[in-house]
């Protein structure tokens, strides 16, 4: 009898799944001192549900923050609750004409202006900047006057996402066999003749990374394991990328009785072994060579460049409404072609765009700053893309940018943050309000990565690495998709996927699985890491 209950509760389940995945969600601004628990209540939905819609968020979410609901649920309370944004002076509605009320109240925090107030004292009050006041103000630049109704910020709106997110659902008894390809060299430490620096700084790189993706998946293979999913873990020693180990694996161990590979770590071993097996082959790290793949059996778990620069476009489009544009790129032949791709791209999809948009190319090897001034403007939104990684461009412009007055605020994006970055200070990064594309973000107060640290530091006495933590992301969110029962492409079909820093979105594929997933992320003043998008 109790299993034919949860039988019946397991076929319940997968119905609610199957709808779930129809729902429309929309984001949802947390309020100071709201916890997922005051929010499920007020929005009439359970909070284990809300929290599963949020699995890289606390439990206690920042205020001013957002997550994800359901877009019916948000409705409704809005329904109920009829009211408008909060303005920080009650009086200044009264102040207002009727049109200034329609367009101005339902857009903006307001402020009216008091006998004493200076901008020193309204930057530390409202915490803005006179940049900031100035550019949605621009009559201050006559100064403060008495009574005066200002624009402290935007409100943020509600957007709809229309993204829809892969519900973990794990079929009852479910049995997995799983390759692990990854090139550890162990035959190499065999050797008499190998020192300690040949070990442990020749092969260091590559060997680290390997051990290290290795430890994560491990965690993640023991989390699904205490799920009920049982898994069978077969790893393989890939050797040298010059060796003859994988051709001994390929010929003598039958891979195809295993429901997934993962890895080799070399593009052209992975093509190898995809030609090799009709089962899905993932693809662990990035390559610049996996455009090349043609395999429908592979799944890229590393979103190509040029969906970094097309994420940041789609950015720039949905949140630039006027001001400049300067795309910053170098002499090099490919980063001027990807400037004018860029441009002609935005100039294509936004006819305000069109008439603001700028490429900026060094002269002698450097740009000078009185370039920037002839076209920056004063009390408008003056937005730099860094379309190029060579260090003197990179940190000239970067000095050029944070000696500019208050009252031309800029701010600067890159789709490629490479290592130029690391040698800038983050202090500098942080006054241009720094963002930049990513495929990794770490909330590392989040419940999820509380709990993976947890785990991980438990097994193997440290701390998770970069790598560790790929490998725990890759290998969890493979293999709790195939823990469903159903073929693994048609999951990467149903949506996006949130593990502990990487986000997975396969959809709109077309022949090869692609993860697109990406992040925007922005220095804050105070050097943290915000995660825009």
């Amino acid at each position: 009898m109790k299993h034919l209950k949860f039988f019946i509760f397991l076929c319940i389940l997968t119905f609610t799944v199957s709808c779930g995945q129809q729902i429309r969600f929309i984001q949802y601004k947390v309020q100071k001192g709201e916890t997922f628990s005051e929010i499920a209540q007020k929005l009439d939905m359970k909070a284990h549900y809300l929290i599963r819609l949020n699995p890289g968020i606390d439990s206690s979410p920042k205020p001013n923050s957002y997550i994800v609901v359901p877009e019916k649920n948000l409705k409704i309370f809005n329904q109920k609750r009829k009211e408008k944004p909060e303005i920080v002076i009650e009086s200044v509605v009264d102040s207002l004409n009727v049109d200034d009320n329609e367009k101005v109240l339902d857009k903006f925090v307001l402020y009216k202006v008091k006998k004493g107030d200076t901008f020193y004292n309204l930057n530390k009050t409202l915490e803005v900047t006179r940049g900031e006041l100035l550019l949605l103000n621009p009559e201050l630049s006559e100064g403060l006057k008495l009574g005066m109704i200002l624009k402290i910020k935007e409100i943020p709106v509600e957007v709809v996402s229309e993204e829809i997110f892969y519900d973990d659902y794990i079929k009852f008894d479910k049995a997995l066999k799983v390759a692990l390809l990854l090139p550890f060299r162990a035959d190499k430490y065999k050797s008499d003749s190998l020192t300690l620096k040949d070990i442990f700084i020749r092969n260091a790189i590559l060997v680290n990374i390997a051990t290290d993706f290795y430890l994560g998946a491990e965690v993640a293979v023991d989390s699904l394991r205490g799920k009920g999913v049982d898994i069978e873990l077969n790893v393989f020693d890939t050797g040298d990328r010059k060796g003859n180990e994988l051709r001994k694996i390929i010929s003598e161990e039958n891979l195809n009785s295993n429901d997934v590979v993962i890895g080799p770590l070399y593009s052209e071993e992975l093509q190898t072994v995809a030609a090799s097996v009709n089962i899905p082959i993932v693809f662990p790290v990035y390559s610049k060579n996996q455009s090349e793949f043609s395999s429908s059996n592979i799944v890229k778990t590393s979103p190509d460049k040029k969906v970094f620069r097309e994420e940041l476009e789609r950015y720039i489009l949905e949140n630039f409404d006027g001001g400049n544009i300067i795309i910053v790129s170098d002499d090099a032949l490919e980063n001027l072609q990807t400037s004018r791709f860029m441009r002609n791209s935005l100039e294509a999809m936004s006819d305000t765009i069109s008439k603001t948009i700028h490429i900026l190319s060094p002269k002698e090897g450097f740009i000078e700053k009185s370039r920037f001034l002839q076209i920056l403007k004063p009390n408008t939104k003056n937005w730099v893309v860094l379309a190029t990684d060579n260090n003197v461009i990179v940190s000239d412009v970067v000095n050029s940018l944070i000696s500019l007055p208050e009252e031309t605020p800029v701010k600067v994006f890159t789709f490629d943050k490479g290592e130029v970055y690391d040698n800038i200070d983050n202090g500098k990064l942080a006054k241009i309000g720094f963002t930049y594309v990513s495929d990794d973000f770490v909330d590392e107060s989040s419940l999820s990565s509380r709990i993976f640290r947890q785990q991980y530091l438990k097994k193997n006495k440290a701390l998770p690495s970069f790598y560790a933590t790929k490998g725990f992301d890759i290998t969890y969110d493979i293999l709790v998709r195939l823990a469903s029962g159903n073929n693994l492409k048609s999951t990467l079909d149903e949506g996006m996927s949130m593990r502990v820093e990487t986000k997975f979105d396969y959809r709109n594929s077309e022949n090869i699985a692609e993860n697109k997933g990406l992040f925007i992320v922005e220095y804050n003043k105070d050097l943290t890491l915000k995660r825009l998008k």
